[in-house]
């Protein structure tokens, strides 16, 4: 029985359609996971807020649910890409722009392992604490050897960054290991008290080097800033990063601080020394705020200034997860202060930063329709 000439032709264009779909997966980088690692820090920051209504957990626990959906389909979507087109893996890896992209994918487990903690433990068993600790470990230790071997591929590359060209982005690396500590203020308050202990130690060290690193690339980024001028119109939503590592490891600081077990080991033959170090806590997030706002600020006038000049790129999201730790880190600062005037000015944040994580994942869906990214030419491996 002949084929007719329509049928062949529906055939045809399905192939054609299969063909077009693989060649854009071909440019599907891991900066894509910058859309996981904002969903998942809006499902955070629903479940930190000072001023709540009824239903606003079942709002974070569909927002949680829906960044796991969405952390299912990157990861399917990358996988195809790199057993579709071998040699592809290694050269994200060692390609200067894609590859300081890499660590959004620890972030976004970052998120969903704080998220499991925020929406998961009060539904759950204990059973479900012991996964956290484990995921908890096992992430410290692929975050470390990944901001590791990562600055090692850039110290060793055959092309070297060159200080003109620096962005904020130059942090990413050290960023998953330095969210340990976000993870520990978050978790550690429901775990045994031995293990409370360990979590919070290994949090705040981490927590401490990345902070620390970030002010020696905070040294570069002004210097290039006062030599060459601010980043193409483009590039300036990445400015936005430098406003997550002060803002992270305020929130965390005050958490970890107040996570501890009063009553065990040092803390419980020294009984004043919760206090104290909770109120060291507070002073020191307080003082590192300022260094976020500062960089703030200069951020959004910068993009103020070239709004109609700039197209999307997946480093817009940038207006979003930097500013989710800004914003908690407002609200923890309120809350430990009591001051109602600074948790509703956190509030009336959330509420801007809600907006923009909406506009951003509209312009993003809108630039992939019309293939201004995930398309030749226009993503991050080119």
């Amino acid at each position: 029985m002949r084929r007719s000439p329509t049928a062949d032709q529906t055939e045809e264009e399905k192939g054609m359609s299969k063909y077009r779909l693989m060649n854009r997966l071909k440019h599907f980088t891991w900066a894509w996971y910058t859309l996981t690692m904002s969903t998942g820090g809006i499902a955070l920051l629903l479940a930190e807020q000072p001023h709540t209504f009824n239903g606003l957990m079942t709002v974070g626990k569909v927002v949680f649910i829906f960044d796991l959906v969405l952390f299912v389909l990157l990861c399917t979507a990358i996988s195809i890409r790199f057993i579709r087109f071998p040699g592809t893996l290694s050269s994200s890896l060692h390609h200067q722009t894609e590859s300081l992209f890499f660590p959004t994918l620890m972030l976004s487990i970052a998120n969903i392992v704080s998220g499991l903690q925020k929406y998961g433990v009060p539904d759950t068993g204990t059973w479900l604490l012991v996964v956290i600790r484990v995921l908890f470990w096992t992430y410290v230790a692929c975050a470390f050897l990944s901001a590791v071997l990562q600055y090692q591929l850039l110290f060793t590359a055959p092309k070297r960054l060159t200080i003109q060209s620096m962005t904020p982005s130059w942090i990413l690396p050290i960023f998953p290991i330095m969210l340990s500590g976000t993870i520990a203020s978050v978790s550690a308050g429901s775990q045994p008290p031995q293990h409370a202990m360990s979590i919070i130690i290994a949090g705040l060290t981490f927590q401490g080097l990345g902070m620390l690193v970030a002010i020696l690339m905070y040294a570069q980024y002004v210097g290039r800033l006062m030599k060459y001028g601010l980043p193409a119109p483009d590039l300036r939503p990445g400015m936005f990063i430098a406003v997550g590592p002060p803002s992270f490891t305020a929130l965390s600081i005050i958490g970890m601080a107040s996570s501890i077990p009063n009553q065990f080991g040092y803390f419980g033959s020294h009984p004043t020394a919760f206090e104290v170090l909770n109120i060291i806590a507070v002073f020191m997030a307080v003082f590192l705020w300022s260094l976020s706002f500062w960089f703030f600020s200069i951020s959004l006038i910068s993009c103020l200034t070239c709004m109609g000049k700039m197209s999307f790129h997946l480093s817009w999201w940038s207006f979003v997860f930097p500013n989710v730790g800004f914003t908690i880190a407002t609200i923890t600062i309120g809350t430990s202060l009591e001051s109602q005037a600074i948790t509703w000015a956190g509030t009336g944040m959330s509420l801007v930063v809600i907006g923009l994580w909406l506009f951003v994942l509209f312009t993003h869906s809108r630039a992939v329709y019309r293939r201004e990214i995930l398309f030749e030419g226009n993503d991050e491996d080119d």
